[in-house]
């Protein structure tokens, strides 16, 4: 008879023939068992990842311009199913059309991992529908997770906007506004006000991007900015691309949730002066902003997407969420 066959045998004369009854214990004090093989190894490790994520794909958060608009929901999971997470709302840039709705997939799954519930929203390209239709997506986003907060285990009390590029400056549009215009007519009743605003690299004043370096010219009818406000070009229509630029919803009379800047100082598509024009006009109107500089980063790379950037972000997120 085989050691096996034999630890089998006392087994079978330990428990009975039906074995042990269950639930044998507490599933958080479960006693760890005492076998140990000849050769094998023993290590005590501990979980580094934090929470175990729960994902919901393409949850349909509205119907416009013809298409479905969807938004990828990562859940952290709650085994007592009795605590509700702060909520990030991410939305990914994409020069303002069609998104490569993944594209940071690493932020927010390392975010979700956290203690956070992360959604990515789908917007409108600019081909599809001009601006404002991107900050109405939003900002109806916004509504429709806090209106189904419970379901999906979200603190509705407790949200924050997160964006990079032109996801940044949708961020940017919706916080700053609320629920002023640009708004959609139907609310439901749901305010789509928020803690605080993550800002990545995002345009601030459409009609100042060609005033400094960049490798793309952000004034033609073709280009995105131009795309953004109906195919014109920026620097002829400055009434469009004002009233499409965040920097000019700030007012000192107006609340503006607090907001956290990061920019690439070698930023070669959206100028490292965009968001110093932000920066300086928050703070002369007296607003909460912090703003950091990430030394010899490009657009979205060379020190994004790394530990210690999302360690500012969670920083930043502890004190206003």
């Amino acid at each position: 008879m085989t050691q096996e066959n034999r630890r089998e045998n006392e087994i079978r004369t330990e428990t009975g023939a039906q074995g042990l009854p269950l639930p044998l214990a507490d599933p958080e004090h479960f006693p760890e068992s005492g076998e140990l093989p000849d050769g094998v190894r023993t290590v005590r490790l501990k979980d580094a990842y934090g929470c175990h994520l729960r994902f919901l794909p393409n949850v349909v958060y509205a119907d416009r311009s013809g298409m479905e608009l969807h938004l990828q929901l990562f859940l952290p999971e709650d085994s007592m199913h009795k605590k509700h997470w702060p909520l990030i709302v991410f939305i990914q840039g994409s020069a303002w059309f069609r998104q490569d709705i993944f594209a940071s997939l690493q932020d927010i799954v390392r975010m979700g991992e956290r203690g956070y519930a992360m959604a990515i929203v789908e917007y409108r390209p600019s081909d599809a529908a001009p601006f404002p239709a991107q900050v109405q997506d939003a900002k109806t986003a916004i509504r429709f997770l806090k209106k189904h907060a419970s379901e999906y285990g979200i603190d509705e009390s407790r949200v924050a906007l997160w964006g990079d590029s032109s996801g940044g400056h949708t961020a940017l549009l919706a916080g700053f506004t609320c629920d002023e215009a640009p708004d959609t007519e139907k609310s439901d009743g749901i305010s789509t006000s928020v803690r605080c605003i993550v800002d990545w690299y995002a345009p601030t004043d459409l009609a100042m991007m060609n005033c400094y370096p960049s490798i793309q010219d952000h004034s033609a009818p073709d280009s995105p900015e131009g795309s953004l406000i109906g195919k014109k070009s920026v620097l002829e229509n400055r009434e469009l691309a004002d009233a499409a630029s965040p920097i000019n919803y700030l007012s000192a009379d107006r609340p503006t949730p607090p907001l956290l800047i990061m920019h690439g100082s070698s930023d070669m598509l959206v100028p490292f002066n965009q968001s110093c024009r932000l920066y300086d006009r928050m703070k002369e109107l007296g607003k909460d902003v912090e703003m950091v500089k990430l030394l010899g980063a490009g657009h979205g790379c060379g020190g994004f997407h790394c530990s210690q950037a999302l360690d500012l972000v969670e920083e930043f997120l502890k004190k206003h969420l």
